[in-house]
C-alpha cells in the first residue's frame, strides 16, 4: 500500500495553484519506482529549461512562413523549442510499446527520451515554462495536445495547437475534428471546448488514468490500486474510482477495504440520476457487497 503521507503530499501538490507539474508527476512515478529521488530530474528539467531559454531568446524565422494568422515571433519560439526537444534531444512518441507503464513515469521519459502524448506534453510544458514560453495543456479526447496562445499584443489571433507525441507538429482545426472522430466515433459533435486549457488536477488525472488502464491490462492489481489512491487524492468525489479501488481490493483479497469502498460507492452513486447501464452495474456491485458481508460475518 502507498503511504498516507505520500498520498496526502500528492493531493496537496497536484491541487495547488503552483504551475509546476514535475513534482506531482515524479510522485506518480513512485508507483513504479518507490525509492525514486526526484531531485536529479528536477535539476535536469532546470538545465533543459536554461538551454531552451537561450535558444528561444535567439529564435528567428529562417525563411519559413508561419501558418496564416499565427504570430511570427511566437511561431519562431515554438520552432526553436521543437528543434531542441525533438531534433537535438530526440524525444519521440513510443508507438511501439505504447502500453509500457514506464511511458507514464516522468523520470523514465527523461531517461529514455520516449513516452506517450500526455508525458511528452508534460516535458514540453515544463521546459517551455522554464524558458519563458507560455504553453498550456489541452485535455483532448484520446490524445493529449498543447496550446500556445497568440500574444495579446499581436495583430495575429491564431493560437497554435501542438502535438508533442509527433515531434511538435502543429495541428489544424480540421485535423482536430478528424482526431475527435477517430477517438470518439462518427457521431462526435465538434465543440471548441475540447481545446480548452487543462487544469493541473486534470493533467495529473489524465496521467493516472492512462497508468491505471495499463496496470489493469497487465493484471498488476497492487499497482493499479495505488493509482486509484492517487486519483482519489486528486478528486475525492470521483465515485467511479472509489468503485474501482474496492474492486481491486476484492481481487487482492483485502475484503474489509473492498466492502468499505463498494458500500460507499453504492451510497454515493445512488444520489445520481442513473441510466440503464449504471443501474445494472449497481446491481452487480450490490451482489459483491452481499457476498463480502457474508464472508466478513463468517470470520467473526
Amino acid at each position: 500500500m502507498m503511504s498516507d503521507t505520500l498520498v496526502e503530499s500528492f493531493a496537496r501538490v497536484a491541487r495547488s495553484q503552483d504551475p509546476d507539474l514535475a513534482v506531482a508527476a515524479l510522485m506518480i512515478a513512485r508507483v513504479g519506482c518507490p525509492n525514486l529521488d526526484a531531485r536529479p530530474y528536477l535539476a535536469q528539467l532546470d538545465e533543459l529549461g536554461r538551454e531552451a531559454a537561450r535558444r528561444v531568446a535567439g529564435a528567428r524565422l529562417a525563411g519559413e512562413e508561419p501558418p496564416p494568422r499565427v504570430d511570427p515571433a511566437a511561431y519562431a519560439r515554438v520552432a526553436a523549442l521543437n528543434d531542441y526537444l525533438f531534433t537535438d534531444l530526440r524525444f519521440v512518441g513510443n508507438d511501439v510499446q505504447f502500453d509500457d507503464p514506464r511511458n507514464s513515469f516522468l523520470n523514465e521519459v527523461l531517461d529514455r527520451r520516449t513516452g506517450i502524448p500526455i508525458t511528452l506534453a508534460l516535458v514540453y510544458m515544463e521546459v517551455a515554462r522554464r524558458a519563458g514560453v507560455e504553453i498550456h495543456g489541452v485535455n483532448f479526447p484520446g490524445h493529449f495536445l498543447l496550446r500556445c496562445p497568440a500574444p495579446p499584443e499581436s495583430r495575429h489571433s491564431q493560437d497554435m495547437i501542438i502535438d508533442a507525441h509527433h515531434g511538435g507538429a502543429l495541428v489544424t482545426e480540421s485535423m482536430c475534428r478528424e482526431l475527435l472522430r477517430r477517438h470518439v466515433g462518427e457521431s462526435a459533435m465538434w465543440d471548441g471546448s475540447v481545446l480548452a486549457h487543462a487544469s493541473k488536477p486534470q493533467i495529473m488525472a489524465r496521467v493516472l488514468l492512462n497508468l491505471k488502464r495499463v496496470y489493469v491490462g497487465m493484471y498488476s492489481f497492487p499497482q493499479a490500486r495505488q493509482v486509484t489512491e492517487l486519483l482519489l487524492a486528486v478528486d475525492p468525489l470521483a465515485v467511479n474510482e472509489l468503485r474501482d479501488r474496492g474492486l481491486l481490493a476484492y481481487h487482492l483479497r483485502d475484503f474489509s477495504a473492498a466492502l468499505r469502498d463498494l458500500q460507499a460507492y453504492l451510497r454515493l452513486s445512488s444520489r445520481s440520476e442513473l441510466g440503464e447501464a449504471e443501474r445494472e452495474e449497481q446491481s452487480q456491485i450490490w451482489e459483491h457487497v452481499k457476498a463480502l458481508r457474508r464472508r466478513m460475518a463468517s470470520l467473526n
